[in-house]
């Protein structure tokens, strides 16, 4: 049977009933849907259908409306449509032809169940054809990168479903500045992590949908008002606790809008959880909903009341109630367990200095030492303003105080809100501060990453030395940084180290092609000419005086200069030893060694990962430092993993 994209012509009813007929020989059902009948917003119904019900959803058994309705974009085409459905195990082709009967508008539906046909002559076939289907829907359905649902998923099987759920819209703050600064493998991995914190914050039979770039659209069945939010809240909290390895300065966050769906469609909850999303992120990293904004104050807010005065509490707590989630705790010791399960929620913690056993200071103590006061401002409860012990709480990091008997006013409207505006508007200067530096050390890595890639091409090489070699300095200076105290580096210096690292060679610049690219061994006039490499870089880096003493700058000149020196004093320019070598230039000395054993070169083959790794260990490269030997051992496997997979970090 063929069908045309041409519209069928039928003279009249005679002519309609018998094409029917025809079709309903071949398949399972056969409807007829007037055009005129057929909307958007209408459930259709046919004027004839070779199984007796007018309802398509007869044949499948299914009890939600089709989406992707082939009958309607059949009328809209003015041609034919054809769908495969995958529906309680079963098989169905569904086909709809745009007819013309006595020149009025229909369209003709066809529907087979292929399972009937498979089941019957082989259900071994039947079952291979319903996972190949099952399969193939697993592929077109899912995210790539993130391996959750892709926006297709939800336009084709969600958009016009209707039933009770959770819905909400999750953005990643600043994602484009952190895709800009580091590149869009970084963003990548921003977004795989994510995905996984997700995850593991929700149940098994929620719906994660990759909706857009940064966008997650999170659909969660049958859930009650109250447990939806603290979901979110759940997941909200699991995002701001990434960490990710060498990006200390990376803050993650969502905003986060959210809508209770019932009776409404899918699209429409998206919608409005949409215009609430782009609510939350004014002011990032929050949670707006449409079932109350006092509930999402309350629960944006929260307080931790620490006192050993019952009656203190009491009186606190009927102040700031109204405006506050109350937290509340009577000792030291519980006071520092709450400040450990809600670090990331409190606003502002109210406490008594002078609390029994584990007091007041304590508490500041704990604060200070794991920095939680940084984050979470503290208003401390005292007597007597004129204690001594009010000087010595200011200089541990308290904001303010309050002083017994409270007044409702200065303690609600004065103390405790300005407190939290205060800590506020720093938080934004911090991450405003922050973007800024990360903006900086963007252009720092792009000027070293230009300048290195110029005499990579000079050299014959390929720009992936170069990040080979900022990834395995990375990688091997933390891990040296977590085995032993004896060098002091801050983060900040891992980071310069890092970019400094793809300059090591810029001395080759000056090096003439003949000598750099000659496909045999160096004559020994060639090699004393190619050392001298180390050196030039090295004065290079040197005459930028307008930089002079800046970090980057140092660690710079120091890899170029030694980072051809061994651990025993045979190598050069000036054949230092041990610890005299600077361990920037320690560091990336074992890293390029490592790779020029693992990568073809002019005048060699290129040799294993695990070639390479006994020729280091033994020595036949030249003696390095014996502690990061040992690194290099330990971390064997990672290194093989970026060699033979390419995943450059």
């Amino acid at each position: 049977m063929r069908i045309d994209k041409a519209p069928i012509q039928l003279k009249d009813a005679d002519e309609a009933n018998k094409l029917l007929s025809d079709y309903a020989r071949v398949f399972d059902c056969v409807r007829l849907v007037d055009g005129k009948s057929i909307s958007d917003d209408k459930k259709i119904d046919a004027v004839y259908s070779s199984i007796g019900s007018s309802d398509c959803a007869h044949i499948t058994g299914k009890l939600a409306d089709c989406r992707n309705c082939v009958v309607k974009r059949a009328m809209a085409s003015e041609s034919s449509a054809t769908k495969l459905e995958l529906y309680n195990k079963k098989i169905f082709q569904s086909t709809a032809v745009y007819v013309k009967i006595g020149g009025k508008p229909y369209v003709i539906e066809l529907i087979k169940n292929f399972q009937d046909d498979l089941t019957t002559e082989n259900p071994e076939i039947a079952g291979g054809a319903i996972g190949q289907f099952e399969d193939y829907y697993e592929k077109i359905y899912r995210d790539i990168l993130t391996g959750c649902y892709n926006r297709r998923y939800f336009e084709e099987r969600l958009r016009d479903s209707s039933f009770k759920a959770g819905v909400a819209l999750l953005d990643i703050d600043d994602f484009k500045l952190y895709n800009d600064v580091y590149g869009h493998d970084f963003g990548d991995k921003v977004l795989q992590i994510i995905t996984e914190k997700i995850k593991d914050s929700i149940r098994s039979t929620d719906k994660l949908v990759r909706y857009g770039g940064d966008e997650f659209l999170l659909i969660m069945p049958g859930i009650k008002q109250r447990v939806f939010f603290d979901s979110l809240y759940k997941v909200k909290a699991a995002v701001s606790e990434i960490e990710i390895t060498g990006f200390a300065e990376v803050k993650l966050s969502v905003s986060v809008g959210g809508v209770m769906s019932e009776g409404i469609t899918m699209a429409d909850a998206v919608f409005r959880a949409d215009v609430l999303m782009y609510k939350a992120k004014k002011e990032k990293n929050v949670i707006v909903t449409d079932f109350g904004e006092e509930t999402f104050l309350r629960q944006k807010r929260n307080i931790l009341i620490a006192d050993d005065s019952e009656l203190n509490r009491e009186m606190l707590a009927s102040i700031l109630q109204n405006e506050f989630n109350i937290i509340e705790t009577g000792s030291g010791e519980e006071c520092i367990e709450q400040l450990k399960e809600h670090r990331e929620s409190l606003s502002v913690v109210l406490l008594n200095i002078g609390m029994a056993g584990t007091d007041g200071f304590a508490v500041l103590d704990y604060m200070n030492i794991n920095k939680t006061i940084e984050a979470v401002p503290v208003i401390m409860i005292i007597d007597d303003e004129r204690d001594d012990s009010v000087q010595r709480a200011y200089e541990m990091g308290v904001s303010d105080y309050i002083a017994r008997p409270f007044d409702m006013k200065v303690v609600g409207n004065s103390r405790v809100m300005n407190t939290i505006q205060l800590y506020s508007k720093q938080k934004r200067l911090i991450g405003k501060i922050t973007r800024q530096m990360v903006e900086q050390e963007n252009d720092s890595r792009m000027m070293t990453g230009i300048l290195s890639q110029i005499v990579e091409f000079r050299n014959g090489e390929s720009g992936r030395h170069v990040l080979m070699i900022r990834s395995l300095t990375e990688l091997l200076l933390k891990t040296l940084l977590l085995r032993s105290n004896e060098y002091n580096l801050t983060p900040q210096d891992v980071t310069h180290i890092v970019n400094a690292s793809a300059l090591h060679d810029i001395g080759k610049i000056a090096i003439d092609e003949k000598i750099l690219n000659k496909p045999g061994k160096l004559t020994k006039e060639e090699f004393e000419i190619m050392k001298t490499h180390t050196v030039i870089g090295s004065d290079m880096i040197r005459s930028l005086t307008i930089y002079s003493g800046k970090s980057l700058i140092k660690f710079a000149d120091e890899i170029c200069r030694y980072h051809h020196e061994r651990w025993d004093g045979n190598g050069y320019p000036e054949g230092l030893k041990g610890n005299d070598i600077p361990v920037s230039a320690q560091i990336v000395s074992l890293c390029v060694v490592y790779d020029a054993l693992v990568n073809k070169r002019v005048y060699k083959e290129a040799y294993s990962h695990e070639k390479a790794m006994d020729m280091i260990m033994n020595g036949e490269c030249g003696q390095f430092n014996p502690i990061l030997i040992e690194c290099f051992s330990e971390l064997s496997q990672d290194i093989k993993e970026i060699e033979e997979h390419k995943t450059i970090r």
